[in-house]
């Protein structure tokens, strides 16, 4: 799906594109190991209290998203 910008593509259909590829490269371990160490690196430069923040307004996102179903 090309736009009207002389038929280059969108950065969305970029994406999707690229994602499609990598993921025909890579398997389940890959996304495995590279999900770990992201976490690990996370944890290592994150609080306690930020895990808690940001669980507390993903719980509220999602209450608020059941009341509106």
């Amino acid at each position: 799906m090309a736009n009207n910008n002389n038929d280059k593509m969108s950065r969305e259909e970029a994406g999707r594109k690229g994602g499609e590829a990598t993921a025909k490269n890579h398997d389940k371990e890959f996304y495995q190991e590279i999900g770990k160490k992201g976490g690990e690196a996370t944890a290592e430069n994150h609080d306690k209290e930020f895990y808690q923040e940001i669980g507390e307004k993903g719980g509220e996102a999602r209450a608020k998203q059941r009341d509106n179903d």
